[in-house]
């Protein structure tokens, strides 16, 4: 693969600005037709894989996935080259070198789903909040959070609710955060303010930095809230012991698209052990 995007066409100077100030843009109905319902294909049959893991397993509740009300489905990309056709695309390209610079690395990925009328809401947090957690001493650059809407989002089915970093006091801080029994959830953030609701059509991306603070509603309509949400790096994230945390696929470097699917494995950059990555 060989792309040079032309930088901005998606982002406007004005989104740059605020995400750079406050720590998040939005960008609405940038996400292609096709590419939405493809991610909507996609995301019904990683449903379906996780239930079937989970029975087979006799369980319904594992890490912060609950069946039949809230969904966290991480780095399954491998499995589908539909799936690497939009994290890879000249449109993430675009937005994540606006965001991070000439280097980009595809760090994390995961479906995000609230069922119907029971989907669980999910508290305040940092993304970079659950690093920390891991790795008390922590010194990694803010990474990029793109939440891909694969429906229209609003209060109702539990959108995502945004703290700037001028009312959360988060440019350049990372907060240490609790863990909330029943859960699982970490909470970064117990204060009264209730953050600015994003409210946008299918096809939207909200991009934001690991280090602002966030939280989502649940969900009480009677269809389900779809998130796609790839996260990128300007560079490979290393722990305190300088060891690789998550993935470090490299996607972009020197301002050109390298990623190659023929070496694309788990064992080279990295996922989690026991899941097909």
């Amino acid at each position: 693969m060989n792309i040079t995007p032309t930088l901005h066409s998606v982002v406007s100077e004005e989104q740059l600005e605020q995400y750079e100030t406050e720590g998040y843009m939005i960008l609405e109905r940038v996400i292609p037709d096709d590419m939405l319902q493809m991610l909507r294909e996609e995301c019904a049959y990683f449903l379906g894989y996780n239930d079937a893991l989970m029975d087979s397993r006799g369980i319904r509740t594992e890490g912060l996935n609950h069946r039949g009300k809230r969904y966290f489905i991480s780095n399954r990309y491998r499995l589908s080259p539909r799936m690497r056709d939009f994290i890879f695309s000249p449109l993430m390209a675009e937005i994540t070198q606006a965001v991070l610079g000439p280097n980009v690395y595809l760090f994390h990925e995961q479906w995000v789903v609230k069922a119907a009328e029971q989907g669980m809401k999910f508290a305040w947090h940092q993304d970079s909040g659950y690093v920390k957690a891991g790795d008390p001493q922590t010194r990694h650059r803010p990474y990029l959070t793109c939440w891909c809407t694969l429906d229209d989002v609003n209060e109702e089915n539990g959108t995502v609710y945004i703290l700037p970093h001028s009312r959360g006091g988060t440019k350049n801080t990372i907060y240490t955060h609790t863990q909330e029994q029943g859960t699982n959830d970490l909470i970064g953030y117990t204060g009264d303010d209730p953050g600015i609701p994003v409210i946008v059509p299918a096809g939207s991306i909200v991009a934001f930095s690991s280090y602002t603070l966030h939280r989502s509603g649940a969900n009480r309509t009677k269809r389900m809230r779809r998130i796609y949400l790839p996260q990128y790096s300007a560079e490979p994230i290393i722990t305190s012991k300088g060891e690789r945390w998550g993935m470090a696929v490299p996607f972009i470097l020197n301002g050109k698209v390298v990623y190659d699917p023929a070496t694309d494995t788990a064992e080279r950059y990295g996922g989690y052990p026991g899941i097909p990555a």
